[in-house]
């Protein structure tokens, strides 16, 4: 009998492996000392208990009659196996237990250098499988480590070291040792034999982990994410459809009062969100993408993928964004290039301040027109001459000069 808990008292229970595993591996860690030694073990039964931490190694051999042993590694003449039992007879099989020390201290320290390898092969194998199909989900980990180009952060379920880069985390991410953080698994990879576990909080799904968590409606399946895109700690657009007629998908991710998204905003650093209510009409989908500007009118080119977007001139960088994030975002919802165009409204377009026309007309005049409202060039000219001179004090000559200087601008135009 063998007391595998003295020897290999760190690996006897396998951290993290099935016993049976553990068991087959004891077994052909054993069986690789016993043909070193003998040759073979087909004739070798190797008992493992790991519950107990017990090993037993059993020789087993024919009983010959003395002198006619003719192969020692699988039989035994009677006399000999009656030293180890001496109700033994010619004809039965002889059992004869070894103890560890048979085979030697050097051989048994290979052996066992060779056992915490394989033991640790299967731990890394073992990690590798577990997270293997978990690519996508959300974990919570304790940041373990901080070094300049990532965090190591440890799972909080698992105790597992997963790698958090610099380049996934957020713009604002400030962390300590021991700080919590969520994020989301990208990627799980073998690296020189070892698994690599990268955890994100700039990917999509880690928008769409947290959006199921706080609107139960897509936990349910009753409201689908039909695309995420982001710029990490600026904005992001959602678009979700409801299965659900009575449900209001838009309304139900943000929640009352902004509820359910505010979590999310502070989560992602003050990432504005917009949730947009996804739709197969693609003028009405663009529409809405671009939100919060207003659109007059879209023209689609579906065989070059482009679109051209009219708005008013008050519109327009609503819907560009800070530093274009809005119609770059709304490109990649939609999968169409878009491009914004001023409205070519000449009611708006060629009207002119009069404060523009203080070199041809006088300071006082101006002031006289903006007194009955006419703050633009455009304004004065949709009132007729009769209309101006009732309204002002101005003579008819004066009045008939501003016109002519107003209409001449327009006239250039």
């Amino acid at each position: 009998m063998m007391n595998l808990a003295e020897i290999f008292s760190e690996y006897k229970d396998g951290k993290n492996i099935d016993r049976p595993t553990m068991v087959r591996v004891l077994e052909d860690f054993f069986r690789t000392l016993i043909k070193k030694k003998y040759g073979t073990d087909d004739n070798f039964d190797v008992i493992v208990n790991t519950t107990k931490g017990d090993l037993e190694i059993w020789r087993v051999r024919q009983i010959v009659p003395d002198g006619e042993v003719t192969d020692e590694k699988s039989q035994i003449s009677v006399s000999e196996a009656q030293g180890i039992d001496e109700a033994y007879d010619v004809g039965e099989d002889c059992y004869e237990q070894l103890t560890l020390e048979e085979f030697g201290r050097r051989a048994i320290l290979a052996a066992r250098q060779a056992l915490m390898s394989r033991i640790m092969e299967l731990e890394k194998d073992d990690v590798y499988k577990r997270y293997v199909d978990r690519v996508g989900d959300l974990v919570t980990c304790e940041v373990n480590q901080i070094m300049k180009r990532e965090l190591l952060v440890l799972d909080d379920a698992t105790g597992t070291e997963l790698l958090l880069p610099r380049t996934e985390m957020i713009k604002g991410d400030f962390y300590r040792k021991g700080d919590m953080v969520k994020c989301v698994i990208k990627s799980v990879d073998m690296r020189n034999n070892s698994p690599v576990i990268t955890v994100s909080r700039t990917d999509n799904d880690f928008l769409s982990r947290l959006l199921e968590q706080e609107v139960p409606e897509i936990e349910d399946g009753l409201i689908v994410i039909k695309k995420i895109v982001r710029m990490p700690g600026e904005r992001a657009k959602v678009a979700v459809e409801s299965y659900d007629d009575r449900i209001d998908p838009v309304g139900a991710c943000v929640g009352m009062k902004g509820s359910r998204i505010h979590g999310i905003v502070r989560e992602l650093r003050n990432e504005n969100i917009d949730i947009v209510n996804f739709t197969n009409n693609l003028t009405l989908y663009i529409q809405r993408a671009l939100t919060p500007a207003k659109i007059s009118n879209i023209q689609i080119n579906q065989e070059n993928m482009t679109a051209s977007v009219f708005l008013d001139p008050d519109q327009v960088s609503l819907a560009i964004g800070k530093g274009g994030s809005n119609i770059k975002l709304a490109s990649k919802l939609t999968g169409y290039e878009l491009d914004v165009y001023r409205n070519t409204n000449e009611s708006e377009v060629e009207d002119v301040d009069l404060d523009e026309f203080a070199d041809e007309i006088e300071g006082w005049i101006i002031d006289s027109l903006k007194n009955i409202g006419c703050d633009t060039a455009k304004s004065v000219l949709d009132l007729s001459r009769e209309e101006l001179l009732r309204r002002t004090d101005l003579e008819e000559e004066t009045v008939d000069e501003v016109l002519a200087i107003l209409a001449a601008e327009f006239e250039e135009e």
